[in-house]
């Protein structure tokens, strides 16, 4: 059943004809009868006493990916934080919560421009007991998102935090994208300036593991060309674009490949976008880029040995070699 976009790229399903009836979401009951067993454990975890900070993924594309446990948690809040109230009124509808359940008195908004004045507000309300839900537009709050401010916040207070888990434009990416995902790091948004972006991913060159970023379709183009230069042409990756979404598309190949296509086909390059990158291997390594990184660290203040050993984990090159080679160059420069 093909799904309708009815709201900033969450894709709403068509609903059944002959359903009319309202769904009441209630929350789950410890103890339950038929409850699901997992490895020997059954059952939700217990409510504690006091107030808790619950961050709640939100679906990244597809409502019908919203689990049942977000649904409750928005029933169930005391206060619920949202990036966008209008999209969470939106995405509550969708879930079967009536609007009822989100009252305005206890619905805030929660975003860039008002992360720093907000949170003492929402630190002190779970210090009062209450539980405090967040929501981002979508995926996890924290990940590039609202709320690493008042996680901190609440820690710092001596207060509890937990997670709904839920859909990850990260995750699905680097399990759709064909490359090794064994280890693997987040870099984010690159930065948007051009002279910053090239010299942000000259230092992630060497960088072995499989690299994630996101990245907004106007400037797609630009970064597959500085990541090309930086990496080399022909490191594999993969732009993952529109993730659970109708026109859902994951292009593969060398970056220069992507290059090309994304300078070809930009009425392609739109929507929501995910690059995944794979790690150097130490045979693409430059030795004259690993000494770089050393002297690059050391002028930071690291001690020379402690660079060699930082730079041989990210490239696979021998800690000892590096050491020398710099001892070497020094003495041939005096």
């Amino acid at each position: 059943m093909v799904g309708r976009s009815d709201f900033q790229g969450i894709e709403v399903p068509e609903e059944p004809e002959s359903s009319g009836a309202e769904v009441e979401v209630e929350p789950a009951e410890a103890g339950a009868e038929g409850e699901a067993e997992m490895d020997g454990e059954s059952g939700p975890a217990p409510d504690l006493p006091g107030g808790v900070l619950v961050l709640a993924a939100t679906p990244i594309g597809d409502a019908r990916d919203a689990s049942p446990r977000l649904a409750q948690e928005l029933a169930r809040a005391d206060v619920v934080a949202a990036e966008d109230t209008r999209r969470l009124q939106r995405l509550s509808a969708a879930l079967g919560i009536r609007a009822a359940d989100v009252p305005g008195g206890r619905l805030l908004s929660y975003h860039d421009h008002n992360e720093r004045a907000r949170t003492p507000e929402l630190a002190r309300q779970v210090q009062e007991g209450r539980r405090v839900v967040l929501v981002t537009d979508a995926g996890m709050p924290s990940v590039s998102d609202p709320g690493y401010r008042l996680v901190e916040a609440v820690v710092a207070d001596g207060g509890r935090v937990t997670c709904v888990p839920g859909p990850s434009a990260v995750l699905m990416a680097l399990a759709v994208s064909g490359l090794p995902v064994d280890r693997f790091c987040f870099e984010g948004f690159p930065p948007r300036k051009s002279g910053e972006r090239a010299r942000a991913l000259a230092a992630l060159a060497t960088e072995p593991r499989t690299l994630v970023f996101f990245e907004a379709p106007h400037r797609l183009t630009a970064t597959l060309g500085d990541l090309s230069q930086a990496f080399g042409a022909e490191r594999p990756a993969a732009v993952c674009r529109e993730l659970t979404k109708r026109y859902e598309q994951v292009v593969r190949g060398p970056l220069r490949e992507l290059h090309a296509w994304a300078q070809e086909h930009p009425e392609q390059v739109r929507g929501e976008i995910t690059l995944v990158v794979a790690g150097a291997t130490a045979d693409g390594i430059d030795p004259d880029d690993a000494a770089a990184q050393v002297g690059a660290l050391v002028a930071q203040g690291a001690r020379l040995k402690d660079a060699c050993r930082t730079v041989a984990a990210r490239t696979g090159l021998s800690a000892r070699e590096l050491y020398a080679a710099q001892v070497a160059a020094k003495k041939a420069a005096t």
